[in-house]
């Protein structure tokens, strides 16, 4: 089943994130896994965007902190 490709922008405001941020995250050996279309173009997949919001889920601010 091939759900629906979001662009940087799209994948931005689902997050509530900026562009950059997203950009760093790719350099950085992303978070948020993405898909090179050709040579340029990042598309992600909404099935990733929506795991990756359940996987960070959190309901204390104190989680993960050692």
């Amino acid at each position: 089943m091939i759900n629906k490709l979001l662009n940087t922008k799209e994948t931005a405001e689902i997050l509530n994130v900026s562009e950059a941020f997203l950009e760093r995250d790719r350099w950085a050996g992303a978070r948020i896994p993405f898909i090179k279309v050709g040579a340029r173009a990042i598309r992600y997949r909404s099935q990733d965007i929506e795991k990756y919001l359940e996987d960070n889920l959190c309901y204390s601010t104190s989680e993960g902190v050692a």
